[in-house]
């Protein structure tokens, strides 16, 4: 099977369930950006100070799948697809408070960066941001399922405090946002 098939060189693609739209789409802007996600979440993943956390960024890469799963169908068809649950909520709010346990409380904005590593998870960060903007420019004129954005705000969440407690382990020190008086 060859990977190009030329059914998009018009600028339209199919949904699954058979419409085909434009490629400027909302709903294939919104799941394209939950690929672009998934893409920094694998970046993440393969850093060797996140050998420990492999299985959780792997979760999290499989619930992207879904989302985008989701998101690629044709509204109102019926096509089988994974689901999300809240539990797959549960997991991220678990490892965001055992993270939180081993950080100092948050006193100030954190600026991105002090490390490669960590301007991987802020750049992550921001990626899921734009996504949940994305999905919800969707919800406006499509319905889509409300834990789709739950659990990508849990994500957010994650990744931040992720590259807080990378800035620990690492003995990098956060850089704080001072602003001018």
């Amino acid at each position: 099977m060859k990977i190009y098939t030329k059914t998009g060189d018009t600028g339209k693609t199919s949904l699954l369930g058979g419409k085909r739209v434009s490629k400027a789409d909302l709903r294939i802007d919104a799941y394209g950006t939950v690929d672009e996600l998934n893409a920094f979440i694998g970046l993440l993943r393969d850093q060797e100070i996140n050998y420990k956390r492999e299985y959780l960024m792997k979760e999290v890469q499989d619930r992207l799948f879904t989302i985008g799963s989701v998101l690629a169908s044709e509204p109102g068809k019926s096509v089988k697809h994974p689901d999300l649950h809240e539990e797959d909520l549960d997991v991220l709010e678990k490892e965001i408070d055992q993270m939180e346990a081993l950080l100092p409380p948050l006193r100030n904005f954190v600026l991105p960066g002090g490390h490669q590593v960590v301007s991987f998870c802020h750049l992550a960060r921001t990626v899921c941001r734009r996504t949940e903007r994305c999905i919800i420019a969707l919800m406006e004129v499509e319905e889509v399922d409300e834990i789709i954005i739950k659990y990508l705000n849990r994500l957010s969440d994650y990744l931040f405090v992720l590259g807080r407690l990378i800035s620990k382990e690492l003995g990098i020190e956060e850089v704080t946002w001072k602003p001018r008086s």
